[in-house]
Parts: structure tokens; sequence; C-alpha cells
């Protein structure tokens, strides 16, 4: 049965007794979250294209991308703590957000609603999220004036799709619970929806990750990890592996 873990920095998580692994780090759920991927992921992301999303690269207010929304598959939707935090960054900067997640195992509404992640965001956002959650199991659904979300419930090698993605964050279980997840064939599969130029990132830094990483047209970066983690993976899609371009370091 899945229960509830209070991580360190006070949020919760669900530890999922068949996998053996929680959903996010005990260090600290919401600092994971922040740190790996709208951090170190969609803010990094928007940084490096402002010229195009009329966005300042100083960090500071960041003006709206106009009418060029930002495109994010997750792999492993899990709790929806990643697509909540996301979407708050993006409505505060008026940035348009199409998000995709991938879930095989959709946890339950009644859960969801346990988190306790209601008190990270704004209480509108929270009531979207919550009384469309169901609806975007479905299809594609319009939260607010921001935000689309749909989760496809299916495994991450059935997946498809013909958008390609501004940023993939990759959440998946870790690769000693879950080591089909990470292997050459998911890490293809996954690569092939992220735009050149696009952004991966992940709280795990392996050396199979970074070669096959390597192999698709990736640039790979070692970036500071969350708390409990001296590093993690970032990588840009250069070029496709069909041009026989890869670049490493």
């Amino acid at each position: 049965m899945l229960e509830f873990v209070q991580t360190a920095d006070g949020s919760k998580t669900i530890y999922n007794p068949e996998v053996g692994e929680n959903y996010h780090s005990v260090n600290g759920a919401l600092q994971e979250s922040r740190h790996v991927f709208v951090n170190s992921g969609l803010n990094y992301f928007l940084k490096q294209n402002s010229s195009i999303l009329k966005v300042s690269p100083a960090g500071g207010d960041l003006e709206g991308a106009g009418n060029h929304p930002i495109s994010i598959l997750e792999i492993g939707f899990g709790t929806g703590l990643n697509f909540l935090l996301s979407a708050e960054f993006c409505a505060e900067k008026k940035i348009r957000l199409d998000y995709t997640g991938i879930e095989a195992y959709p946890l339950d509404i009644e859960m969801i609603s346990q988190t306790g992640y209601d008190q990270y965001v704004c209480p509108e956002l929270w009531q979207q999220f919550i009384g469309n959650y169901n609806r975007s199991l479905l299809s594609a659904t319009k939260l607010n004036t921001y935000c689309k979300l749909q989760i496809a419930n299916c495994k991450l090698l059935d997946f498809n799709s013909k958008e390609e993605y501004d940023i993939i964050y990759f959440d998946a279980f870790a690769a000693s619970r879950q080591p089909e997840m990470w292997d050459e064939a998911a890490i293809s599969h996954t690569i092939q929806f992220l735009k050149p130029g696009g952004v991966f990132v992940t709280y795990a830094i392996t050396g199979n990750l970074k070669r096959s990483l390597k192999a698709l047209g990736c640039k790979i970066e070692k970036v500071a990890g969350a708390a409990g983690k001296r590093e993690m993976l970032r990588a840009v899609k250069i070029d496709s592996p069909k041009n026989g371009k890869s670049e490493s370091q």
C-alpha cells in the first residue's frame, strides 16, 4: 500500500513498497523539485532562449513568451509536484505552458489531494489542478489562461506523439529500482521527443546515461545536485544522431 512520508524540508512524498522507492528525495521533495526541474530545467531553458522568448537572461522579471508556449514532457508524472511548481512559475511570469506527463500508474485524486502541495502554489492553480486532474488523464485540458495539462496514462515505450518538446523532466524511479526506465531503448525513445536546442534534466547522473545521451546528439553537463546528491545531469540536444553528430564533454 502506498504511504506518505515526510521529507527533510517538511514536504511530503509517497513511498511505493512494490518498487521499494519514494516518489521524491527524502532529503526534501520540494527542494529537489525546485532545484532539479524548475531551476535547472525550466529557468535554465528560458535564460538560454531569451532572444526567442523575450525573457530577461539576468533572471529578473521574465517578460511573457508572447505567442510561443513552453512545452514540457515529464517522464514520471507521479504526484504532480513538478508540474505544479512549473505551472506556478510560468503563470507568475505570464508564460504559456503546454505540459505533458507520462504516468503508467496514476495516483487517484484522493491521494493527490492529501499531498499538501496546495501550500506551495496559489489556491486558484491548486483548485484548477485538482478539479481537472481526472479530465487531464483523458485529454489535453486547459487549466487557466497560461496552462494546458495532459497526463498520458501509458508506459514510456508506449508513448507516442508528433510533438517535440522544449524541455524533458526525466523523473523515473531510480535505475537500481527500475533499470528498464534508464536503458538505451528508454532513453532513445525519450530523446526523440526533444527539440534541437531542448533541455533534458534529471536528478541522477550515471556513466550509462551520459554515454546514451552523447550518442543521441546531446551535450552533457554536470550540475550541482539537490540536497543529498553531489551532482545531477543536464543535457542539451545539439543534433539528431542520424546526422552522425554528437558532442561529448
